[in-house]
């Protein structure tokens, strides 16, 4: 059994599907690790380094494609070089495929003849826990979310006492605080900021408060949190009494991320035009929902964006590949412990391939069998 790993083409991706230490483990598994050259650069895993820990290097990705059973990507196969052409019929593919935008989203997997799981529709169940990508890959967000702030304030965040007067400690205001926003409260207050925290979900308070935040609180009788853990949508009135509460603080904000997004939705619009033009100038803004809409009116993906008030909004639509190397080693074994569940060894001692539908991960991971897009609905 051939598992293949693919170069990642996606503008701006450093990541890569793999580590030199999950090659060690398929290898003890007896696959054969089949690897496109420069797969692992961007993300501090060099050919030799690959090759190393028993993975082959190839240079023709059709033929990584052509002769592998597991293909492993971070995101979907390209149609821009065409990898869905090549794909082994019958092969498993696995990647961040976004099954919740819809079958429209993910036209062209009939051509591949192939089962697709993707690793962002992993259930958050306590058995799953070693397998979440979006936790994984959103804790380092989360993280790095602070440093790119950091860097675009221009100031210290810690209070600094000297001879010549005393620095004020910056404050952190985090909205949406989910693995990525807890991460981000941790990161902020371990620089010494001030730091505050939003969310709907009654449950984060503890979790803030247990990092060194204050959590601002919206009274509602509304649930809003789904049974995966997920924020829901929020009434008209509780958006009304949130608006109140955000714009308050905002005016005493020198730095906010925003990390609040809804599965299958837009992002929810959380700060608006006249919050921003509230703040004081050189305050910074990081919208992490960006690239699904905005939580901030006016943020931009990938672009910065600078208010005439002097307020910046950075719209960064990829931080874990910002901080690659661990990103990668985390998903790498995120996936390990994913094909943990399907890999079993047969009678001759070898490896085999066997999808169990009966079990929950692998049915609510699956989008697409033998080539037809499954994922909430009836194979067609």
């Amino acid at each position: 059994m051939q598992l293949g790993v693919l170069k990642e083409t996606h503008s701006g991706e450093k990541r890569v599907a793999i580590s030199p230490e999950t090659i060690k483990k398929y290898v003890q598994k007896g696959l054969d690790v089949v690897i496109e050259s420069g797969a692992g650069d961007a993300a501090g895993f060099p050919d030799h380094l690959l090759k190393d820990a028993g993975a082959k290097i190839e240079k023709d990705f059709a033929k990584v494609l052509s002769d592998s059973d597991i293909v492993l990507k971070v995101h979907p196969l390209s149609q821009d070089r065409n990898e869905l052409k090549s794909v082994k019929k019958g092969g498993v593919v696995l990647g961040l495929y976004n099954p919740f935008a819809g079958v429209d989203a993910h036209k062209g997997v009939e051509k591949t003849g192939a089962s697709i799981f993707s690793m962002d529709a992993i259930p958050r169940i306590s058995r799953a826990q070693s397998m979440d990508v979006l936790s994984s890959q959103s804790n380092l967000a989360g993280y790095r979310a602070v440093i790119e702030s950091a860097e675009a304030f221009g100031r210290a965040f810690p209070m600094m006492m000297t001879a010549a007067g005393t620095v004020a400690p910056a404050r952190v205001l985090v909205v949406g605080a989910g693995v990525a926003g807890l991460q981000a409260v941790a990161t902020a207050k371990r620089l010494g900021a001030i730091v505050s925290a939003f969310d709907v979900r009654a449950a984060a308070k503890e979790q803030v408060e247990s990092l060194g935040g204050k959590f601002i609180e919206v009274e509602s009788d509304e649930n809003l949190e789904t049974s995966g853990g997920y924020a829901k949508e929020t009434s008209d009135d509780y958006k009304k009494r949130q608006a109140e509460k955000v714009a308050k603080e905002l005016q005493r904000t020198d730095i906010v991320i925003t990390t609040a997004l809804i599965p299958g939705r837009p992002a929810p619009r959380i700060i608006t035009k006249a919050m921003v033009n509230g703040m004081a100038p050189g305050s910074v803004i990081l919208d992490m929902a960006a690239v699904a809409g905005g939580n901030v009116e006016g943020s931009k993906a990938d672009e910065t964006v600078e208010t005439e008030n002097g307020v910046k909004i950075l719209g960064f639509s990829n931080l874990p590949s910002r901080i690659a190397k661990d990103t990668s080693q985390l998903y790498a074994k995120n996936i390990l412990n994913f094909l943990n569940l399907m890999i079993d060894e047969g009678e001759d001692k070898k490896p085999q391939l066997k999808i169990n539908k009966e079990d929950e991960i692998i049915a609510k991971t699956l989008i697409a069998e033998d080539g037809k897009f499954v994922f909430g609905q009836d194979a067609k």
